[in-house]
């Protein structure tokens, strides 16, 4: 087994009414911050996963995207696996 750090990002689906994202832009509109098209806002979560290599932490990840951390109706997520670098594994 090793660690691997996995970051999950979560968005609502496009075409979906994202209230949080409207009143960003409208913020930022308000603060001189013109001609932006569109703000969707999502979140980030940050696992660290036991798991025998990157392609199953990848799949423990997903499971728990569509089971838990995600909304598989209303929002999509993307999974990225952090390489470690040589410092991190000393």
């Amino acid at each position: 087994m090793s660690r691997h750090r996995v970051e999950v990002l979560i968005q609502p689906r496009p075409g979906l009414l994202d209230p949080e994202g409207k009143v960003v832009h409208h913020a930022l509109d308000s603060l001189g911050f013109p001609g932006i098209e569109e703000v969707r806002v999502g979140r980030a979560i940050h696992l660290e996963v036991d798991a025998a290599d990157a392609e199953e932490a990848r799949r423990q990840v997903d499971r728990m995207c569509r089971r838990l951390l995600a909304n598989p109706v209303t929002e999509d997520y993307e999974i990225r696996i952090r390489a470690e670098t040589e410092e991190e594994r000393r």
